[in-house]
């Protein structure tokens, strides 16, 4: 598909394919490309380890907000979103 300058660009992530680590060592998220509303091609976001740690943080950061209860009951959350013991009742970053 060639490049049209005002192209309306999407980009989602493939439910259907987990994140996964490749060979050297990157962790890999599946993308689509779409191009005004037309798909053009599969992507991946490769990330480092330490990128990907950072994402990790940010994510959980981001999260941390009363409707993740409604999603995830708080004894099945990972532990970077489960109160600090003796803590203020604030998640870690």
């Amino acid at each position: 598909m060639g490049a049209t300058p005002n192209a309306r660009v999407q980009v989602d992530r493939v439910p259907s394919k987990p994140v996964r680590r490749q060979g050297d060592g990157t962790i890999a998220i599946d993308l689509w490309l779409r191009r005004d509303g037309v798909f053009d091609s599969d992507v991946a976001l490769k990330l480092t380890p330490t990128e990907a740690e950072v994402l990790h943080a940010q994510l959980c950061y981001a999260l941390d907000d009363d409707t993740a209860a409604l999603i995830v009951p708080e004894s099945k959350r990972p532990d970077c979103r489960k109160p600090v013991v003796g803590g203020d009742g604030a998640h870690r970053p």
